[in-house]
């Protein structure tokens, strides 16, 4: 028995010097996704809990909180895919990096732009401290910029009452380089949107408005067109 008690505390070591070895890693890490020390750490520290349990119940009939299964790390990397080259990096890198761009464009027709100025005033006037002016909202294309920014500044940010969605599109393109943003002026709109030399256009979703049955009922339903 006083085998087994000492492999119990042991055991119990084991899972205490793992949990500081995985808080460790967290720390050092900074919030990277998918960090190598970040997931040995939490692999050691799952299996020295898994082990912990096991003795526990051997010994005292008893188990933990704790309901964790071994982890073979081999296993693991091959299941989730973590990393290009695994843990150790031992594979090459993925030679056929791809770059993925998607723009989209959606219409609107403003039914009343003194409504529209109003909530875009609002929103502004909530996202700037008391003790400073707002200013005045002076043009639809302001009001909507407005949104978009005391949004997420997706164009989910832009239901709302006072403007009425039209037809819209979203495509979907292989590209040769990522945005950069630094190329082009600010006052430049079309230039980030213009396809590169060797682009490709993978496909594209076109948008329209939800128009109740009954009060359309041939109104056309979304469509697809692929490349």
């Amino acid at each position: 028995m006083t085998d087994q008690y000492a492999e119990l505390d042991a055991a119990l070591d084991r899972v205490v010097a793992s949990a500081r070895a995985h808080l460790a890693a967290v720390k050092a890490a900074q919030g990277r996704i998918d960090d190598d020390d970040v997931w040995q750490a939490y692999v050691d520290l799952n299996n020295a809990s898994f082990g912990y349990d096991e003795r526990l119940l051997e010994a005292y009939g008893e188990v933990t909180p704790w309901d964790v299964e071994s982890i073979d790390p081999d296993e693991a990397d091959q299941r989730f895919g973590l990393g290009i080259g695994g843990i150790d990096g031992s594979e090459p890198a993925d030679p056929y990096q791809q770059v993925i761009s998607v723009r989209q464009r959606r219409d609107y027709r403003v039914p009343s732009v003194a409504a529209l100025l109003r909530i875009a005033e609002a929103a502004r006037r909530n996202s700037v401290p008391e003790d400073e002016d707002p200013g005045v909202v002076e043009s639809v294309g302001e009001a909507v910029l407005e949104l978009l920014q005391a949004g997420d500044g997706s164009l989910s940010s832009l239901d709302v009452p006072e403007l009425e969605p039209l037809d819209g599109l979203l495509t979907v393109s292989e590209v040769k380089e990522p945005l950069d943003l630094d190329a082009f002026p600010d006052e430049d709109g079309t230039g980030p949107f213009t396809p590169g030399a060797g682009d490709q256009l993978v496909g594209r979703l076109d948008e329209h408005p939800f128009i109740p049955d009954d009060e359309d009922e041939d109104s056309e339903a979304p469509g697809r067109h692929s490349h």
